[in-house]
């Protein structure tokens, strides 16, 4: 319980700070910590990250960080990508559900380790996307809530360099858009889970309140902490979790 109450901070710490990252974390405590089932620990991700999110969304929402015309756009397909992730992602085996969430956080960590170049804006003043690009916003959205939905997770660090190279978003408004778009997502996709799956909603309350107060952290060291910094330590470190569930996986089976 104290490795999982570290956990909920660290959690709601990334959410804050990065706009995402949550479920990476998540889902292998509730699985190899708390020992969920990786059916209930993805839909319990979904539930807690979600939250965090959505009350992680606020203070960013006050500094007028939230793009909400781009985050409704992305959201909303997302929603619905994320609701046929979330069916499939119930009936699939739970060993090949765990070793696609490895593999989402071995191509997450290389993303983020990757150096980016940031385009130019291709939104108006005021935030809103040109035209054209609202299509492509809406497609990727769909794309990533299809990832979101079967793995639980792969959604802020796969949102923000979209809402970054599509939308032309500064990073600082991306972050706080994603907040939008991943409380959407979590909601839909949940909802593809609970067809097939059961919830301790005590045990996942609970961390999601923890992981809360840790999101409100993270809003406040996000001005302080070098972004770019930040990145490269969490991708390294998502790199090794995602060798270790593999890893873990294989040798199950073996047994």
């Amino acid at each position: 319980m104290v490795i999982a109450v570290l956990a909920a901070v660290i959690v709601g710490v990334l959410v804050g700070v990065l706009g995402g990252g949550g479920s990476i974390l998540t889902v292998p405590v509730l699985t190899y910590v708390l020992g969920m089932e990786p059916h209930e620990a993805i839909a319990s991700s979904l539930v807690i990250v979600g939250l965090t999110a959505l009350f992680g969304m606020i203070p960013h929402a006050r500094a007028r960080r939230v793009r909400w015309r781009i985050g409704l756009i992305f959201g909303a397909a997302g929603m619905v990508g994320a609701f046929l992730g979330g069916l499939l992602g119930g009936v699939l085996p739970g060993e090949v559900l765990m070793v696609a969430f490895a593999v989402m956080m071995i191509a997450t960590s290389a993303a983020m380790l990757r150096p980016r170049r940031l385009p130019s804006s291709r939104t108006s003043p005021g935030g809103e996307p040109a035209p054209f690009q609202s299509v492509r916003i809406a497609i990727d959205g769909l794309l990533v809530g299809i990832a979101t939905g079967v793995v639980g997770a792969g959604g802020g660090f796969m949102i923000v360099p979209a809402l970054v190279l599509l939308a032309g978003l500064p990073m600082t408004a991306a972050v706080g858009t994603s907040l939008l778009v991943i409380s959407m997502k979590s909601a839909a996709g949940l909802s593809g889970y609970l067809v097939n799956v059961q919830i301790d909603w005590p045990l996942v309350l609970g961390f999601s309140a923890i992981a809360i107060v840790g999101a409100q952290g993270g809003y406040l060291l996000a001005s302080r902490i070098p972004e770019q910094t930040l990145r490269k330590a969490f991708g390294w470190f998502v790199m090794v979790m995602g060798v270790f569930i593999i890893v873990q996986e294989v040798l199950v089976a073996l047994v």
